[in-house]
């Protein structure tokens, strides 16, 4: 899509017991206007389901037409996957460009994508994409908004289109296996991460939920509530798909106690089933966490759908069975009471900073629910012993007797175990 101001008009088929079909909608224009894209119009129609060869039925099809027309519009937007079938034949009747709202948040995918596995993510989703829907495609680039000299647009010349369409083809394929072997590289890079923070023993804490529900704000409160954190800060921002990037941050709590928390891709209606796939790696940080906090815009009225969504997009990677608490953020603006804990259930207002304490001490009780206390007498000679122990360990007293250093800690089973020989109370 040009990066100049183009006029869109939106449209969705509405099927029956389609409860967030008006939500969808509104969603719909969000992700236009984080193109920069201006909406000028809507056109919906009630359907069992849409028609195989135009999405809207014949009638529909006419009445979009003049009403683009009319209103001097340049793009068309579905919200809906468009097959490529469809949007050749839009193209044909409407004599405009059209695209779906899977093109539509491919492109803001593209915009936002900072990091080189973001990138080589979102162009691999792109190109899927597109291998099925040259023939369409082409028409669509060929065209400028519909303002050519009638029918046939960008299908003239059709002979000498189809060898070039066979070299386009192979070209993507080309690519999307050159982008396929990056992607394996970057996934293996991200395994022998994971496997050095798992030698170390550090839990890991995984931020999860719709867009835009607050997942980056939570991050910096809980940088913030743990202190020391400068410098560590990640972008934060009131816009859809804001990070696309994985940010892992260290929390060292004051007593010795550290895990790392990793933030994800958001999750929206209808994600492209290309871009889950694509992002799979990143989403697998999610899998292997010891912890997910699924942040919620409780201030939405559709936050138990958007709850259900991310919930959907997580079973589809393989994320289930991972201990979850549940953030109701942005409390301030739903008029609820906050901040308030009941069980696996927070409310908080993570830009206010009100409730991060809560939600820190939460953690810790899940993450260090098998820390144990004891006793132990470490002879001179193990100093190494004790200068772990006061990094990794909470002390709690330390005397100094004549054959060794006394020291009464806090510490994990696995430190338990590794040290059993110097615990003199248990």
């Amino acid at each position: 899509m040009e990066k100049n101001q183009e006029k869109a008009i939106l449209v969705g088929v509405q099927l029956q017991r389609d409860l967030h079909f008006d939500y969808g909608m509104e969603e719909l224009a969000n992700l236009a206007a984080a193109c920069e894209l201006e909406v000028i119009g809507e056109v919906r129609q009630n359907l069992d389901r849409p028609t195989s060869s135009h999405y809207l039925g014949k009638g529909k099809v006419e009445e979009l037409k003049h009403y683009y027309e009319e209103l001097e519009a340049n793009l068309i937007i579905f919200n809906d996957e468009l097959t490529p079938s469809q949007i050749r034949n839009l193209e044909e009747e409407l004599e405009c460009k059209v695209i779906d709202r899977t093109m539509l948040i491919l492109d803001i995918f593209s915009r936002r994508a900072k990091t080189r596995e973001a990138q080589v993510q979102v162009e691999l989703a792109r190109l899927q994409y597109m291998l099925p829907r040259l023939v369409g495609l082409r028409a669509s680039l060929s065209r400028q908004g519909g303002s050519g000299s009638g029918g046939s647009g960008g299908f003239t010349n059709r002979g000498a289109g189809e060898t070039k369409l066979e070299l386009d083809r192979r070209k993507i394929e080309e690519q999307i296996s050159k982008l396929n072997k990056e992607l394996l590289q970057i996934r293996d890079q991200r395994i022998t991460q994971r496997k050095q923070r798992e030698k170390r023993g550090m839990p890991v804490v995984s931020l999860v939920g719709y867009t835009n529900a607050g997942k980056s704000t939570v991050m910096n409160a809980l940088l913030s509530e743990a202190g020391r954190q400068e410098g560590k800060q990640v972008f934060e921002k009131d816009m859809l798909f804001a990070t696309l990037e994985t940010s892992v941050r260290e929390i060292s709590l004051p007593d010795n106690k550290n895990f790392l928390l990793t933030d994800t891709v958001g999750f929206v209606s209808k994600l492209p089933h290309h871009l889950v796939k694509a992002f799979r790696s990143t989403l697998e940080e999610a899998r292997n966490a010891d912890l997910l906090l699924h942040v919620v815009d409780v201030a939405s009225e559709e936050y138990p759908y958007m709850m259900e969504v991310t919930e959907q997009t997580l079973r589809a990677v393989g994320v289930e069975g991972v201990p979850t608490l549940y953030l109701y953020n942005k409390a301030d603006l739903a008029g609820t009471p906050y901040p308030r804990v009941n069980g696996d259930s927070l409310w908080i207002s993570a830009k206010e900073q009100a409730g991060t304490d809560r939600l820190l001490e939460a953690i810790k009780q899940r993450l260090f629910s098998d820390y144990r206390k004891c006793r132990m007498l470490i002879p001179f000679e193990y100093g190494d012993v004790v200068a772990y122990l006061n990094e990794r360990a909470t002390i709690l007293e330390t005397k100094y007797e004549e054959n060794g250093t006394m020291v009464d800690v806090e510490l994990s089973t696995a430190d338990y175990e590794r040290f059993r020989e110097f615990i003199i109370i248990q």
